[in-house]
């Protein structure tokens, strides 16, 4: 009769019991015998202690343990919207570190849909969701977790220690650091990860929507102030059904996750666990039981490593100090000009501060700076990044404008490279781009015709050295309003080099490639892609016409600025095309000059083009300008010509334009404004 007491006592304690109506109770004292009610992923059950061990010590690996029955988590019998029905747990687990007392991730008691999680990931997201999916409503995901790792979404780990409420997401809406009440509302701090059995208990009440969460040492009975109270309407986050177990993982950090014993109930109190009964987790090996000779090898293979270490460092310093470059220099770095440490011109543009942006081109953004040293302000523009096409700019800037020495040339100071970091300093210009001055003007300031005569005869200056008098001839290939600076003295200087291409006096220029602002694109181009002085010549001429009317290369539907010239040259109305800004003060002698000899310039023939030291000598009236007989054939050519081909270049993307990368102040233009 004993007998059959005890196997009948045994029964009820090993197996789930189901109470009459809607709860629902199983208790589990020990988990020896009870595979066919639980659903292991990862976890295992040890013998004969009879515990579930949900992860061992092995890194980046997750655990879960479930009672294998759907639960039904919903009253039905109440008003047409059903509430989540309450429900008790208790249960009893350890958390096993390693010897250094650093251990992770954690574990948590979970209700959900299934208890599978496909693609759920380790760490911190505990086996529960992934990266992908966290925070997602559609999980339906109740947990409390037990943590011993915190850095959740940050660069490091700390120390952890806390519980936490968990709704579809492993960011706790709720969390408090590990502790228990005792008498007088005193807190006493618990070590999660101390291998000690601690007690936890889970009460979530359905009419008032609350969750509490104790925590209490093995021998301590249930504190009256629970660890964690909150507000939480499972109603909207539970399905009809759910499945009740554990889930934890490992990741950089390792401990070993066990559940010692289990109760839980729906709508009602669960049934008391055996305290007394229950073994203690197994104790882990310390990861230093080595052999004495072992211990020698590891010593003497670390002092080995921390000698060359300690060589490597000193010679490292070494080479700082006497100045050396841990990069290596190309050939076409040792001609240039000062090269500039990376940190110092960070530090002179604030950090690149978007705010100290002056301009922007094709490759990048240039920004205002004031170098520490010397309190000069510079000008750096800084090439995008990863751009194949921005290195190409960057060296082609470099290696020309590098050498160049020009009173009408922006004067570049140095420049840096670092890894992917490509950066060209040039003086500031105050004064920003011609286009910003003629179109964009401030405070209604208009250049005088003084001023833009001065302006037109130092860029043709400065073209008149890059074509003739440097020890290469330099082709341009961008002459532009928005690539002209002035400065303070109201002074020109052609800027960006970027797409500048160089051969030796005598030879034949064989650049191709249809690069430069349309508008200033002569016509040969779009044909044959050679570029060549010519081609600078027209994109200057077009400039002449510019400064003069004060309107852009082309405007609105088949505008083109040179053609609207011509037809009033040939009706002897030329003076009627000069910029309106001027009210009438310029010189007229002046004036005509500018104007037939943009025309001539941009004439859409290279070879009746005048060269840049015929167009110095006409500008100096040391020469005076040759008479073109039949202009209207020059018409007429150029309007089928002109405007057919840009037109089309319009229309399509066989060329490359580019922004104005220029320095100070500056307007980067548009296509649709003829740019």
């Amino acid at each position: 009769m004993a007998l059959a007491v005890s196997l009948a006592l045994f029964l009820v304690f090993l197996f789930p019991i189901c109470s009459l109506g809607q709860g629902v109770e199983f208790l589990f004292n020990g988990f020896n015998g009870s595979d066919s009610n639980l659903t292991l992923e990862g976890a295992s059950i040890l013998k004969p202690s009879g515990m579930i061990r949900l992860t061992n010590k092995t890194h980046n690996i997750i655990g879960h343990a479930f009672y294998d029955k759907p639960i039904n988590m919903f009253d039905k019998s109440s008003s047409s919207y059903p509430n989540a029905s309450s429900f008790s747990t208790h249960f009893v687990f350890a958390i096993v570190s390693s010897s250094s007392g650093k251990g992770g991730f954690g574990l948590a008691f979970t209700l959900s849909p299934s208890p599978h999680f496909p693609g759920a990931e380790p760490g911190h997201f505990l086996g529960i969701v992934n990266s992908t999916n966290d925070n997602y409503s559609s999980n339906h995901i109740f947990a409390v977790e037990f943590d011993t790792v915190n850095g959740f979404k940050e660069k490091s780990n700390t120390k952890g220690n806390h519980v936490g409420i968990n709704i579809n997401s492993v960011y706790s809406v709720a969390s408090e650091p590990a502790a228990y009440f005792v008498a007088g509302a005193h807190k006493e701090e618990m070590n999660l990860e101390s291998g000690d059995l601690i007690q936890a208990w889970i009460d979530y009440d359905g009419k008032t929507k609350f969750v509490n969460v104790t925590i209490a040492p093995i021998d301590k009975m249930k504190p009256d102030q629970p660890l964690l109270s909150h507000h939480v309407n499972l109603s909207s986050i539970l399905q009809q059904t759910m499945y009740a177990g554990f889930s934890a993982s490992t990741g950089k950090e390792v401990s070993s996750h066990y559940i010692i014993a289990w109760s839980f109930a729906v709508d009602g109190m669960p049934s008391k666990l055996n305290l007394s009964q229950l073994p203690n987790p197994p104790k882990e090996k310390s990861s230093s039981s080595y052999k004495p000779q072992i211990k020698a090898l590891i010593v003497a293979l670390s002092v080995v490593v921390f000698v060359l270490l300690a060589i490597l460092f000193f010679f490292t310093l070494y080479r700082k100090m006497v100045g050396f470059e841990s990069e290596s220099l190309e050939d076409w770095e040792l001609d240039c000009p000062h090269r500039f440490k990376y940190k110092d011109l960070y530090t002179a543009t604030k950090g690149f501060k978007a705010s100290g942006v002056i301009g922007a081109g094709g490759f990048g953004e240039v920004y205002k700076g004031v170098l520490a040293s010397s309190g000069c302000e510079i000008a750096v523009k800084k090439i995008t990044r990863n751009s194949i096409q921005g290195m190409r700019e960057f060296a082609a800037e470099i290696e020309s404008l590098g050498r160049l020495r020009h009173k009408n040339l922006v004067h570049l100071q140095g420049w840096c490279k670092k890894k992917n970091n490509l950066l060209i300093v040039y003086d500031y210009i105050p004064y920003g781009s011609l286009d910003t001055l003629i179109f964009e003007p401030r405070d209604n300031f208009v250049l005088s015709w003084e001023q833009r005569f001065n302006i037109l005869k130092g860029i043709a200056s400065g073209l008149l050295y890059l074509h003739e008098e440097w020890e290469q001839v330099v082709i341009h290939r961008d002459v532009k309003s928005s690539n002209v600076l002035i400065d303070a003295d109201m002074n020109p200087r052609l800027s960006d080099f970027g797409l500048a291409r160089l051969y030796d006096h005598g030879e034949i220029s064989h650049t191709t490639g249809v690069v430069g602002t349309i508008g200033y694109i002569a016509p040969e181009l779009a044909r044959t892609g050679k570029a060549s002085t010519c081609s600078d010549v027209f994109a200057y001429g077009v400039l002449l016409l510019e400064v003069a009317c004060g309107q852009r290369p082309i405007g609105s539907g088949e505008f083109i600025l040179a053609d609207w010239v011509m037809e009033n040259h040939q009706e002897d109305r030329i003076l009627e095309t000069v910029d309106p800004n001027l009210d009438s003060n310029y010189v007229v002698k002046e004036m005509k000059l500018v104007l037939e000899l943009g025309l001539i310039c941009s004439h859409y023939k290279p070879d009746a083009r005048p060269t840049m030291r015929q167009v110095v000598r006409y500008l100096h009236e040391d020469e005076q300008l040759p008479e073109v007989d039949n202009w209207s054939i020059v018409d007429s050519g150029r309007i089928s010509e002109t405007n057919a081909r840009f037109m089309q270049l319009l229309s399509t993307d066989t060329i490359t334009s580019y922004q104005s990368s220029s320095v100070g102040g500056i307007s980067c233009s548009s296509m649709s404004g003829g740019r």
